[in-house]
């Protein structure tokens, strides 16, 4: 007898909270009840207007909003499989991704529709569905499409259904595209479940793209729950202070970097986050400084950490509340494995290595990919030896804290030393007037790769070389010192998903050399 499909999850919330609040997004409204017919109707419309069939892929490039998560529940409903697009792609990766995965249908608005409408003959498009108003190039209206649909209750899926296919942010070669089914969703949303706690009475702000693995604990287990959930269409941080005090909003997920850019912002007042009860950071590592700063103005916040990748459905490891407010190592670390997950720290060789050693973080568990699609020997490599190989390295405490020291990709090998960015990055972070930093090695004669530091000063902050030289030699050991300090006036280039983009900070460094890793 199945378990592990979303029907199980959604539809007996509906029962219970039919005439409950769902959404609230800008003026428009829904309950529970309201939200679920659209999704009925948008499932059959899928299959009887547009053809699409359970195991056929649909595309999504629209900013956030309701009905991007009615089009993420039709599919978990069983009425094909969603391929949400990164926003930050260029027509020549849209291309590619949109051939790759298949989708002969998109649902776009009016910010994306033309770019679209550039690749859709090349790509095999051959249906656009206009979400919301604007006069862009389309072939279908989103709500004439929902009017057209029966309001009838989709067959369920099974669990081995794929119902996810998210291209990964393609660091190095062409994006891979990640295939996830009912069984991996539902298995991860059950080790979501048993660390973070929502009920009706919580209020959830999209504010994450939706098209990101970070958003997925907002776009299944807060309807499950009966909770209701806000949206901004983009983040914006004087927007995102507004509607937590409008709405209520009780937890949301956000990555350092917006973070920081919340807390510096010119409107900020720690009022306008009073309602908050939770707050799950995650995606890229976390400045102590700014952790520290967090803490001391909300004593009452349950702080969570989550971990994990595209791969894993998004989660591994958590670290909760209590650890949070225990401090010292513990701020460093990603927490402990989930319950149902197991990891392990490997060398080169894939031999497991003792606690406090150094490797690449590797885990096991249900929740885990079915296939990189198309691509059996990239699959075959990231799970050699029965394990999947994250890229990060890190190591496990004695009581099985995980800690992240770098992407394998992002450390810096210099004189014959192995330096980890995040560590330098965090000594320099605590220097006052630092808004933004990230540290890349860059090519040395002498040294092979040299530790190099780009940062962004604070608004009406000068900043020299000297003292952030001087300020990380204090924190960390000589040869983990910037050799050079760069400063920019304008942000650091950020992913879709909030992430500083090294690999774009480390081009013209290395342009025209082989740097050895991705």
């Amino acid at each position: 007898m199945k378990e592990l499909v979303y029907h199980r999850q959604l539809l007996p919330s509906l029962e219970r909270f039919h005439d409950r609040e769902m959404i609230i997004d800008g003026d428009y409204r829904s309950t529970h009840g309201e939200h679920v017919e659209r999704v009925f109707r948008l499932a059959h419309a899928l299959k009887h207007d547009l053809g699409v069939e359970r195991a056929d892929r649909f595309a999504v490039m629209t900013l956030n909003g309701h009905q991007y998560l009615e089009q993420y529940h039709a599919a978990f409903l069983g009425a094909g499989i969603i391929n949400p697009l990164n926003l930050r792609l260029a027509p020549v990766e849209l291309e590619y991704i949109l051939f790759d995965s298949g989708a002969r249908v998109v649902f776009v608005d009016a910010w994306f529709a033309n770019v679209i409408d550039q690749v859709k003959t090349a790509a095999g498009v051959e249906t656009v569905v206009l979400v919301g108003e604007g006069d862009a190039p389309h072939d279908v209206k989103y709500e004439d499409l929902i009017a057209a649909g029966a309001a009838t209750v989709p067959d369920e899926p099974e669990e081995d259904d794929p119902v996810i296919l998210m291209y990964t942010g393609g660091t190095t070669g062409l994006p891979k595209g990640v295939l996830l089914d009912q069984r991996a969703e539902m298995l991860n949303l059950y080790h979501a479940l048993m660390q973070w706690h929502f009920d009706e009475t919580d209020v959830y702000l999209h504010q994450t793209p939706m098209f990101h693995a970070a958003s997925m604990g907002g776009v299944l287990g807060i309807p499950a729950a009966g909770s209701t959930s806000t949206f901004i269409p983009l983040f914006n941080p004087e927007q995102v202070l507004d509607v937590i005090a409008r709405d209520g909003v009780t937890t949301t997920v956000m990555v350092p970097t917006m973070i920081g850019m919340l807390l510096q912002h010119p409107s900020f007042s720690p009022e306008k986050l009073a309602s908050l009860r939770t707050l799950t950071y995650g995606a890229s590592p976390m400045p102590v400084a700014l952790l520290e700063q967090l803490l001391a103005l909300y004593p009452d916040l349950g702080l969570y950490q989550g971990y994990g990748m595209t791969e894993s459905s998004a989660l591994l490891t958590s670290l909760g509340p209590r650890e949070h407010r225990e401090g010292g190592p513990l701020l460093r670390s990603a927490g402990r494995a989930l319950r149902g997950v197991t990891v392990s720290i490997q060398d080169e060789e894939g031999n497991v290595v003792a606690p406090g050693e150094t490797g690449e973080v590797c885990a096991r568990g249900g929740m885990y990919m079915r296939e990189y699609w198309n691509k059996p020997e990239a699959t075959a490599e990231a799970f050699r030896g029965g394990w999947y190989h994250t890229g990060d390295a890190g190591y496990l405490d004695d009581h099985g804290y995980l800690f992240l020291v770098d992407r394998v990709k992002d450390m810096i090998v210099t004189g014959g030393e192995n330096v980890y960015s995040v560590e330098v990055e965090n000594a320099i972070a605590t220097y006052p007037g630092v808004a933004q930093v990230a540290v890349i090695g860059i090519p040395s004669e002498q040294w092979g790769e040299a530790v190099h530091a780009i940062v962004v000063p604070a608004e009406g902050t000068t900043l020299t070389e000297d003292e952030i030289v001087a300020h990380a030699k204090e924190r960390i050991a000589g040869y983990k010192v910037p050799k050079s300090v760069e400063f920019r006036t304008d942000p650091l280039p950020l992913s879709g998903a909030m992430k500083i983009l090294k690999r774009d900070l480390r081009a013209p460094y290395w342009e025209g050399q082989d740097r050895g890793v991705g």
